[in-house]
């Protein structure tokens, strides 16, 4: 009688999944401490004594998985980082009373509240969609490859769509597109709006406000989310405060427990339908934006959608150019804030240089040795200098926001939004930029999936009425 071997037992390949593992998060909460002016030097080299690394410059987890013994201790230092206090502080509040209190200039009530068009919020939905698609493929390349791509090809300054027709195949080899987004997002390859979280967001706040008004809560929203939005379309700070609200961490620690994305972009990619829908009223979308942007972020992180709710809700009042709505903007984000001098300094270096690509060297050499390029700072720096630069223009703002490279779909979808209201209505936008949306995206949002804009800006419009 013969005997069988045993069945080799095959291994399963462990699951890596992108911003939660904590060995990687000590890297970035590291990061997070420097640039806060915390003495995290002790825990550093305790850190690296016991075979920790840095956190990942572009993906969001390491390979291979730690030890259980690095994990464990990647914990306890993540605990001990968040007591550590912080130089900055005093300069960046997070609650809203104290906001407004640092702000000299919070803006007042309006006098008379102007209504927002049907058309300006198709045309603000249209700018945000083809901005974010323009970014797409170029999304974690670094700066060089960006240009090298686009020059390849005669289209820089940007104009119109990134191809990979006529790339040269060793540019293509050293300066791969998006993995994901290059089959939707390559002018060859366009067919309506893919799925991106800079388009999930606006509709997950579409879907708050039609359930609960503008008097929601940050608990609204959270249910909201464990509700419609699937985790694994969430990121950084998002996925982490995911991860604590099904962990039983109530907000507004929810924002702060282990969390070191929480000063990037995320919040700010959220905020648009809150100006959109407060026309005129900066002061009352920078209020809705900050119970938002609370679920997840602090300081720096929260003025990111205050500054950006106010500065459209300017924009959808259709009373003021590009350079009022940026100067509203910082009027409801302290103004001794990182934020408010990244802005600022976006700004200033675009009005003082007239080459575009000079003025993004010149910020790069800012930022990029130091923060990462999802951080809001950099970002936001780079979001006002392309706006100011194009000076109201579409095609110029929504290229310049993405030629600048670090975080290029949501820094086009922002420029969008803002320029495509100000163009005042979807005839306002060149047609290169819309007809391949075909008034139509996709979403794993429910209820919305192959929705058209003309729609979204009826639904959008209704609760810019709503009192």
């Amino acid at each position: 009688m013969s005997v069988r071997p045993p069945r080799a037992r095959l291994q399963a390949p462990p699951v890596r999944l992108t911003w939660v593992q904590p060995e990687d998060l000590v890297g970035h909460e590291l990061r997070q401490a420097a640039q806060d002016g915390r003495d995290a030097r002790e825990i550093q080299e305790r850190w690296y004594a016991a075979g920790g690394s840095p956190a990942p410059d572009r993906a969001g987890a390491s390979e291979p998985p730690a030890p259980a013994r690095l994990r464990a201790l990647a914990g306890e230092l993540l605990d001990e980082l968040a007591t550590l206090e912080s130089p900055s502080a005093a300069d960046e509040p997070t609650g809203l009373d104290e906001i407004v209190a640092a702000c000299p200039h919070w803006p007042g009530p309006s006098d008379a509240v102007p209504l927002v068009g049907r058309d300006r919020l198709h045309a603000a939905w249209l700018g945000r969609a083809a901005g974010c698609l323009l970014g797409k493929p170029v999304e974690k390349l670094p700066l060089p490859g960006i240009r090298a791509l686009a020059r390849a090809t005669g289209n820089w300054p940007l104009t119109t769509w990134f191809t990979a027709r006529q790339v040269p195949a060793e540019l293509l080899a050293a300066h791969p597109w998006n993995r994901r987004s290059a089959p939707t997002s390559l002018a060859e390859n366009i067919d309506g709006m893919p799925e991106d979280d800079d388009l999930n967001y606006p509709l997950l706040t579409l879907l708050l406000l039609q359930r609960h008004g503008r008097s929601f809560t940050t608990a609204d929203l959270a249910r909201l989310w464990l509700d419609e939005l699937p985790a694994g379309r969430t990121f950084t700070a998002e996925r982490i405060a995911y991860g604590n609200l099904l962990a039983g961490v109530e907000p507004p620690e929810a924002a702060r427990f282990r969390n070191p994305f929480r000063e990037w972009i995320g919040a700010q990619i959220r905020a648009d339908v809150h100006g959109w829908t407060r026309p005129g009223d900066p002061a009352g979308a920078a209020a809705q934006a900050h119970r938002d942007a609370v679920l997840t972020h602090t300081g720096n992180g929260v003025y990111g959608a205050m500054f950006t709710a106010a500065a459209l809700a300017v924009a959808a009042g259709g009373e003021s150019d590009v350079h009022g709505c940026l100067a509203a903007g910082l009027r409801v984000v302290p103004p001794h804030s990182r934020y408010a001098r990244a802005v600022r300094l976006g700004i200033e270096t675009a009005r003082t240089e007239r080459d575009f690509d000079l003025v993004v060297d010149r910020l790069h050499a800012v930022y990029a040795d130091t923060h990462h390029w999802v951080h809001v700072l950099p970002n936001a720096a780079l979001l006002a200098a392309a706006l100011t630069h194009a000076d109201g223009d579409f095609t110029r703002s929504i290229g310049c926001a993405v030629s600048g490279g670090w975080d290029t779909d949501s820094n086009g979808a922002s420029a969008g939004s803002l320029a495509g209201l100000l163009a005042g209505g979807p005839d306002g936008l060149p047609a290169h930029w819309t007809a391949p949306l075909k008034n139509r995206l996709a979403t794993s949002v429910p209820g919305f999936d192959r929705t058209g804009f003309d729609t979204l800006a009826a639904l959008t419009h209704q609760e810019a009425l709503r009192p």
